[in-house]
C-alpha cells in the first residue's frame, strides 16, 4: 500500500511541477489580491482630501463670520450678523451639499483691552460651525458619516491696520480750545491737570496708539486764529495766538497741524518729541514751553471747524490720501451759543443744529465721526444751546447726534450725566481717548483660549 502511494506521488510530481512554474495563474490571483486593496488605499486617500477641503472652507467660513458679526459689536445684532456671514441655511457662504448647523456665544474677555459695553456687554464672539461629511467605506464599519466641526473666536477692537491698498487712517482731531478749558478737572489721571491739559495728555495717549506709516493725524482748533500765529501752537515760545471771531475776514484758520506721520518714528516707538504735533499736544522734549493754549474770548461755535475738517479729509492732495479711511474726532462739551457779534447774524440761530448739520454731512462723505462730549450739559434750551430756540436741544443730544453712530459717541461726566448708550459715561477723558483708540483698530481673530 505504501509503495502504491509512493508511486502514485512520483507519477504526478511532473504535473505538479509544471503547475508550479505556471505564472500566469499567479498574477491572476496576486491581482485579485492587490487591486481591492489599493482601490480601498485610493478610497480612503479620497475621502480624506474630501473630509480636508470640508474642514478648511468650514474654518474660512467660521472666521469670516466671526469678524463680519465683532465689527457689529457690542451691539446686538452681532449674533445675526454671524449667522449671515456663516454657511448655515440662509447665510452668504453656504456649501453645497452640505448642511451646516451654527451657534453664536457673546463674551467679555479680560486681556484684550476692549472694553465690554453695552447692551450686551460683550467684546467678543465664538462662532462654532458642524456638518457631517460622508465616508465612503464607512458602510463597512456602521457609519457612513464623521462631524466636521469648526470654532474662530474674534476680538471687536485691537486689531492693526495695513498700510496701502486702502487700509490708511487719516484723522483730524478737533478740540475745543476755548476759555472754559482752563478750569481744572479733578477727575483727570493727569495730577493737577486743566480740562485742556487733560485733553491734550489724551491726545497723547491716542497718538502713542497708531502706527505713523499707516495712520496720519492732523489737528484743528476752535476758535479760530490767524494765520501769522499759527506757529505759536507748536513752536515750544510762550507767545499764544490770536483768536479772532468766527466771522471775522479773513476767515479763522482752524487747522494747526497738517496730516502728519512724524510723531512717531516706528509703530513701537515713543512719541517724537520733535514733531510739531506732539509740541502742539504739549509733549515737546526738554525746554519746550507751549502747546496748545485755550485763550478763549468769542464763544463756542464748532460748525465751521468740522466743515474745515471735512474738507481737510476729503482733499485729493497731499497730505491727505484719498484712498485713506477718514476720522474726525470732536472733543467738546456741546454748548455751542455764541454772540450775534461774534459769529455773525445769519449763523448766530440754531448753533447746536448748524453742527449736528455739519457732522451728518461728513458722515454721509464717508467719514466716521467721533465725539467726545466733556461734562456735557444735558438741559435744553436755555440751560445749553441757547440760540436752538426753534427746536430745544442740549448739548449732550447734540454731540450724541454729531457721532456717526451710537458706538463711537463717548462722554465724560459722572454718573447720572450726560451718557452714551453704548460707551456709558467716563470720568476721566483719558481713558476716553483709549477707548477711541480702540475703536479705530480693526477686529481682529483671537486664540480660542483667550481669556
Amino acid at each position: 500500500m505504501k509503495k502504491s502511494l509512493l508511486s502514485a506521488l512520483r507519477a504526478l510530481r511532473p504535473t505538479i511541477r509544471r503547475f508550479a512554474d505556471e505564472r500566469n495563474g499567479a498574477v491572476a490571483i496576486l491581482m485579485g489580491l492587490t487591486v481591492p486593496v489599493f482601490a480601498g488605499l485610493l478610497g480612503l486617500v479620497v475621502q480624506q482630501a474630501l473630509a480636508y477641503r470640508t474642514r478648511q472652507a468650514l474654518q474660512n467660513s467660521t472666521a469670516l463670520a466671526a469678524l463680519a458679526a465683532a465689527q457689529d459689536l457690542p451691539n446686538s445684532t452681532a449674533a445675526s450678523t454671524a449667522q449671515k456671514y456663516g454657511s448655515a441655511a440662509g447665510g452668504l457662504n453656504i456649501l453645497n451639499g452640505f448642511t451646516v448647523s451654527s451657534t453664536a456665544q457673546l463674551k467679555c474677555l479680560t486681556s484684550t483691552g476692549v472694553p465690554c459695553a453695552p447692551p450686551t456687554n460683550a467684546n467678543a464672539i465664538l462662532v462654532t460651525q458642524s456638518t457631517q461629511a460622508p465616508l465612503i467605506f464607512g458602510g463597512l464599519f456602521g457609519k457612513t458619516t464623521t462631524t466636521i466641526s469648526a470654532s474662530a473666536l474674534a476680538g471687536a477692537g485691537g486689531g492693526s491696520r495695513s498700510g496701502g491698498g486702502g487700509a490708511g487712517l487719516d484723522i483730524m482731531l478737533v478740540l475745543d480750545t476755548t476759555a472754559s478749558m482752563n478750569s481744572s478737572d479733578a477727575a483727570c489721571s493727569i495730577s493737577g491737570a486743566t480740562r485742556l491739559g487733560c485733553a491734550l495728555g489724551g491726545a497723547r495717549t491716542l497718538v502713542q496708539s497708531f502706527d505713523p506709516s499707516v495712520v496720519h493725524v492732523g489737528l484743528m482748533v476752535f476758535p479760530g486764529i490767524t494765520s501769522s500765529t499759527v506757529s505759536n501752537d507748536y513752536d515750544c515760545s510762550t507767545s499764544t495766538p490770536t483768536i479772532v471771531k468766527y466771522n471775522a475776514s479773513p476767515a479763522p484758520v482752524y487747522q494747526i497741524i497738517p496730516f502728519s506721520s512724524d510723531y512717531k518714528t516706528s509703530a513701537t516707538s515713543s512719541l517724537n518729541t520733535s514733531s510739531n504735533l506732539v509740541r502742539a499736544l504739549q509733549g515737546g522734549g526738554s525746554g519746550c514751553a507751549q502747546g496748545l493754549s485755550a485763550v478763549g474770548g468769542v464763544g463756542t461755535y464748532y460748525a465751521d471747524a468740522i466743515t474745515a475738517a471735512q474738507n481737510a479729509l476729503l482733499s485729493t492732495s497731499a497730505p491727505a490720501r484719498p484712498y485713506a479711511q477718514k476720522a474726525i474726532i470732536l472733543l467738546s462739551d456741546g454748548d455751542a451759543g455764541a454772540t450775534s457779534s461774534n459769529v455773525g447774524t445769519s449763523k448766530y440761530p440754531s448753533q447746536c443744529h448748524q453742527g449736528i448739520t455739519a457732522a451728518q454731512t461728513a458722515t454721509r462723505q464717508g467719514i466716521t465721526v467721533y465725539t467726545a462730549a466733556y461734562g456735557a450739559p444735558t438741559g435744553a434750551t436755555p440751560s445749553s444751546c441757547s440760540t436752538d430756540t426753534a427746536s430745544p436741544i442740549s448739548a449732550c443730544s447734540a454731540m450724541q447726534q454729531m457721532a456717526s453712530k451710537p458706538s463711537t459717541f463717548f462722554s465724560v461726566g459722572t454718573a447720572g450725566s450726560c451718557t452714551s448708550t453704548v460707551n456709558g459715561v467716563t470720568s476721566d477723558l483719558v481713558k476716553i481717548f483709549t477707548q477711541i483708540s480702540t475703536s479705530l483698530t480693526t477686529p481682529r481673530l483671537l486664540s480660542l483660549n483667550t481669556q
